[in-house]
């Protein structure tokens, strides 16, 4: 099931780098435009939409400020809870590290 879902994102993107038009209806409209590309039903979660970004301009670099994570449902791992108590690095570099993995390229210190 999971490979297909991986597939099915797999030519959403491939038939939106290869063909403007597709791209535009699928910024417009996705979960239409999925559908009937795949022949799956899309089911958001109730008052959730789905937001396509046109990330296809190379002279770009593009950031995604991800939602805030809730705080009191977190789990976090052992590692991760002995290194806060060490003082060892926060999590926050491993989030930054798997979630803007281009953007690091960019900043020189």
């Amino acid at each position: 099931m999971e490979q297909r879902k991986q597939k099915i994102i797999q030519t959403v993107i491939s038939k939106a780098w290869e063909d403007s038009n597709f791209r535009k209806e699928l910024i417009a409209d996705p979960v239409t435009v999925i559908e009937k590309l795949s022949g799956v039903k899309i089911v958001l979660p109730e008052g959730k939409t789905l937001v396509i970004a046109d990330q296809t301009d190379k002279s770009k670099v593009y950031l995604t400020i991800p939602a805030e994570p809730e705080m009191e449902n977190m789990e976090l791992t052992e590692e991760q809870l002995e290194s806060i108590a060490g003082g060892g690095k926060p999590i926050w570099n491993d989030l930054v590290k798997n979630l803007f993995p281009a953007l690091q390229d960019y900043i020189k210190i």
